[in-house]
């Protein structure tokens, strides 16, 4: 797990950028501690910082060139099936390896295959490759997104890093993209291609670049392929539980590959427990990980977790932890996301690596089974809802009580009261709309009302209906539920979930490998029908029954508890002077020009009223903002 940069000049304009490439490499220190190198050749400069996990001699440092002198990559990730690729794809050339790592196989397989390799590779990963003879650079990313990279293109240069600091060394525009920041404040985050800024896209998942002169095309090269609906599934649900064993055997088996300590998250749930215990089948002395809500008895599963330890004999490490320990992080979380994301598990997921980082350099966990297995609570209501069962009838009747009843997410009552009502307002909507609204924390019209006047001429609302279009379009009827997932995997999964687990693991130099995610499981639970992930009773219930045997019978048939970070108490105590003195405060609210300080003034006297937890996440979207504001734009 790496850092990578790099700049492919046009013109001797931008050549000038190729000095400035150490100090964007600089920025990556932290995603690879153990070596930094550089390539320079023409108008071309690569920079890579290394995180040794796999080969940890100085021998696989890179930018990595092959025996030729021709070619030269650098590359942030794991080809976790480079020893099988070396025996089906080039023993037969009978290449002399210089190393036993993963970089110089895939650097073979370009050389030897060029694009079509992409369609061979198990893992995940951003990589660029440039042909010193075509004077062509080739960038890929993975499948479903797990390793970002970004990139921005003027009349002089062209530019990609994996983190946006790393762009911003190069002294790129930074100008404001205020469609992006509506979506921020709707989502949560920026659902990609998009970025903070006009001129910088994140490259998709699963697609590819090359960049030669002053042409750049991009290309897709693999797509999640839905089953017809029509078309009988080839296994029966008893077969489909034995064949999702076998793969996700396969798949821990690839994830376990590293010359370096490895280990597990272990939340005390469904997805970290089957992680663990394909893991402990294969390690002795496996180390787990799992954080404690000392503070919040109501929500530490920890207990769970410990019987999953103790089932799989495995060495298992609960940091139990208060409200302060959160808030002494918080300010630690804040200055490493470099675009604004306001996922407030940030904090916890953090914490955990970092504590984590002591003990291992590598990580399993469960990321990626809900959207693959349907496995939130949105799933839940729209299963509700296309069966129009009694529950699904209940909550309609009964919607006008949910919007008197009072709503907050810092209770259970009034989180659920919060939860019913949404599920109404989804119940009324067409199945596109409705899984838009399910997928934002607020509306288009709240978020909207957070601008100010001469802000919102600057939201460019054709593109962002284009942009919601495509936020759903695969979402086209009522029939398939996989519809549902393929749209959660396309900008959810990587925009949101991959994005946060990258940011917070690489700010801890971390590797985070997610067998949920491996190719060959997600194309399988892909071309299984609706009901064998999802029913009224069970989310993710193919996953629950296959590996029912494997786990402690008490984590079955009990409530997602979740957790809530305690942001209502911060904003009224702790953080109140610093956010309503100095990042709200309303003399540079009005000189900011973006908010609408008339409603910042109603946030704050909301924040201090009965239902202030209604605002704790809009708030904590604003102060994200705030604080990355004024780190890089003033």
């Amino acid at each position: 797990m790496c850092g990578i940069s790099g700049v492919y000049a046009f013109n001797d304009i931008g050549k000038e950028c190729i000095t400035k490439l150490p100090a964007s490499a600089k920025t990556l220190s932290r995603r690879g501690p153990d070596a930094e190198g550089f390539f320079y050749y023409g108008g071309v400069g690569l920079a890579h910082r290394r995180l040794s996990v796999i080969d940890t001699s100085a021998a696989a440092n890179q930018p990595m060139m092959d025996v030729s002198g021709r070619y030269v990559i650098i590359f942030n990730g794991e080809i976790l099936n480079f020893k099988e690729l070396i025996a089906s794809k080039l023993s037969v050339n009978s290449h002399g390896f210089r190393t036993s790592s993963d970089t110089e196989v895939l650097l073979q397989l370009y050389i030897d295959y060029g694009k079509e390799c992409l369609n061979w590779l198990k893992g995940f990963f951003a990589f660029a490759i440039y042909d010193k003879q075509e004077n062509e650079l080739f960038i890929a990313r993975d499948n479903f997104g797990k390793k970002p990279l970004l990139i921005y293109k003027d009349n002089d240069k062209f530019l990609f890093a994996s983190e946006m600091k790393a762009l911003m060394a190069f002294g790129i525009p930074q100008d404001i993209d205020y469609t992006s920041l509506y979506q921020y404040f709707q989502s949560n985050y920026i659902p990609p291609p998009a970025s903070i800024f006009k001129e910088v896209k994140k490259l998709l998942p699963g697609h590819y670049l090359y960049i030669k002169g002053k042409e750049l095309s991009i290309h897709q090269y693999y797509k999640i392929e839905l089953p017809d609906p029509e078309e009988k599934c080839a296994y029966t649900y008893e077969e489909a539980q034995v064949k999702l064993v076998e793969l996700m055997e396969k798949a821990m088996e690839r994830r376990l590959i590293a010359d370096v300590p490895l280990g597990a998250f272990l939340s005390g749930g469904i997805d970290s427990s089957v992680i663990v215990a394909l893991a402990s089948k294969r390690i002795t002395h496996f180390n787990t990980f799992s954080i404690g809500y000392k503070d919040a008895p109501f929500y530490d599963e920890t207990n769970y977790a410990r019987l999953v330890a103790k089932k799989c004999n495995v060495e298992h490490t609960i940091f139990s932890l208060g409200n302060n320990d959160f808030l002494d992080n918080v300010f630690d979380v804040l200055d490493y996301i470099d675009e604004p994301f306001a996922d407030s598990s940030c904090i916890p997921m953090y914490i955990l690596c970092k504590k984590a980082r002591r003990s291992v350099t590598v990580a399993l966990s469960g990321d990626g089974a809900d959207e693959v297995f349907a496995g939130y609570n949105k799933h839940t209501a729209e299963y509700l809802i296309r069966q129009n069962n009694f529950t699904a009838k209940f909550v309609n009747s009964n919607k006008r009580l949910w919007e008197m009843l009072p709503k907050a997410r810092g209770n259970r009552t009034g989180n659920l009261i919060r939860q019913l009502n949404r599920f109404a307002q989804g119940s009324r909507l067409n199945v596109k709309d409705r899984y838009y609204h399910w997928s934002q924390f607020t509306t288009e019209d709240n978020a909207m009302a957070l601008f100010a006047p001469e802000a919102l001429q600057k939201i460019n609302m054709s593109l962002f209906n284009e942009r919601k279009m495509d936020f759903v379009s695969p979402v086209k009827g009522d029939t398939d539920f996989n519809e549902i997932l393929l749209a959660d995997m396309n900008k959810l999964l990587p925009g949101n979930m991959l994005h946060k687990v990258d940011m917070m693991s690489m700010a801890n130099s971390l590797e985070v490998r997610s067998p949920f995610l491996d190719i060959d499981v997600v194309n399988f639970a892909f071309s299984l029908p609706q009901q064998f992930k999802i029913n009224g009773s069970m989310k993710k219930r193919i996953v629950q029954d296959a590996f029912k045997d494997m786990l402690p019978k008490e984590l079955y048939n009990r409530p997602k508890k979740g957790f809530d970070l305690p942001l209502l108490l911060w904003f009224r105590k702790e953080l109140f002077s610093y956010i309503f003195d100095d990042l709200l405060k309303e003399e540079k609210i009005i000189a900011q020009g973006i908010f609408n300080v008339e409603m910042i003034r109603k946030m704050k006297q909301q924040l201090m009223s009965p239902s202030g937890g209604n605002i704790t996440q809009q708030l904590w979207a604003m102060v994200v903002f705030q604080y990355w504001h004024k780190k890089n734009i003033i």
